[in-house]
């Protein structure tokens, strides 16, 4: 429950006037019950979609990428052949706005030239393409917080709050293909930003 609807109890109270919908999609069955405990720990609309990324009817969708904003693997690959172009877009906003490299932590939101969803959020989980992650790492952590705090604080190039543009955001595993990140890490840690950014300051 957000806190905009009404009746709140306990933690809901500290829940921020408006969330998105966030839709944490999996295609493969360990990450897919690793999603399913971040709906029961978290306060907001979240859900767990066992399918596509690009099969959620969403205003945006969550890009994993690297630094340098190239989208020749993993579900990167796969946004770059749904939409043609959106690659040239986040190399493009990348190199505008952070000198061509996008640092872990930071996010970009870039139009996808479709209808739906009109936006690619691109949110670094490696510097380079193909980087394997250690198994400490906090990367997922930090893309899904820029994630919440662009579509919180952000504003796309016309002037339009990222909020307002978006209700919904689809999100796939954030390092855990090529990155290696365990599914259960990458779980929790996306629910641990997701308080941090939502939970009242």
């Amino acid at each position: 429950m957000t806190a905009e609807s009404g009746t709140h109890t306990g933690r809901e109270q500290r829940l921020s006037s408006r969330t998105p919908e966030l839709v944490l999609c999996a295609v493969d069955e360990p990450l897919a019950r690793a999603w399913e405990s971040v709906p029961d720990t978290v306060d907001g609309s979240v859900r767990v979609h066992r399918g596509s990324v690009l099969d959620v009817v969403a205003q945006a969708v969550v890009s994993p990428a690297n630094s340098l904003g190239w989208m020749r693997g993993g579900i990167d690959a796969v946004y770059a052949r749904a939409y043609p172009g959106v690659e040239q877009n986040v190399r493009s906003a990348v190199l505008h706005f952070h000198g061509g490299e996008l640092p872990v932590g930071e996010a970009v939101v870039v139009p996808t030239g479709e209808t739906a969803p009109a936006w690619l959020i691109s949110a670094p989980t490696m510097r380079r393409p193909g980087e394997r992650l250690p198994d400490d790492t906090v990367h997922p952590y930090l893309a899904a917080r820029a994630v919440f705090l662009k579509w919180r604080d952000g504003q796309l190039e016309q002037g339009l709050d990222v909020r307002q543009a978006v209700d919904t955001i689809a999100m796939p595993g954030l390092g855990t293909g090529v990155g290696g990140v365990a599914p259960q890490t990458c779980a929790r840690q996306v629910a641990a930003a997701w308080e941090e950014v939502f939970s009242a300051r």
